[in-house]
């Protein structure tokens, strides 16, 4: 049989499997997507529960209709100065899925911006930044208006061990 055919599709859209919905969100002043399928919700800010112990960029769980949800900071995770919560503040409820298991957790960030739908003729590799700068969990960069927007694999966001953490916090 042969799949040449195929072999020259991917040749010429390398990121068609990427292509699709983004709900886009700010950090810092940059923008981020993660695709939509992950996405179980978006809520405002509500009381979190410190947990004890808890890795640096955990700030502890909520209480979202009976479920107790981890929640994680993205830009402590990120390593950015922490900003105080404000209006604009909120969390994304997201399902990470590993080999091995699948959690919801919240991600808070600055701010969420829109829906987007990302063609993959916009989408190019992440660049290399050297050995010291972890890159794995990024899936690409979207060019859009001018702008580029990271696009996050947001089941490599945390490891294995991070994700049991969480789990066991929850």
């Amino acid at each position: 049989m042969d799949n040449t055919a195929g072999a020259y599709e991917t040749a010429e859209q390398p990121f068609a499997d990427l292509a699709g919905k983004y709900l886009t969100f700010t950090l810092a002043g940059e923008e981020y997507g993660i695709g939509i399928l992950k996405v179980k919700e978006i809520i405002g800010l509500m009381p979190i529960t410190p947990v004890p112990k808890a890795p640096h960029f955990v700030k502890g769980v909520i209480n979202l209709r009976g479920k107790v949800i981890p929640i994680m900071d993205l830009r402590l995770k990120f390593g950015m100065e922490p900003l105080e919560y404000d209006e604009r503040t909120c969390i994304i409820v997201v399902e990470v899925s590993t080999s091995e298991a699948s959690v919801t957790m919240g991600l808070v960030v600055d701010s969420v911006s829109e829906v987007l739908n990302i063609k993959a003729e916009d989408i190019q590799e992440t660049p290399s930044f050297g050995a010291q700068i972890d890159t794995e969990y990024i899936l690409g960069m979207a060019k859009m208006d001018g702008k580029v927007k990271i696009l996050l694999d947001i089941d490599k966001v945390l490891s294995i061990d991070e994700l049991k953490d969480m789990e066991s916090a929850a």
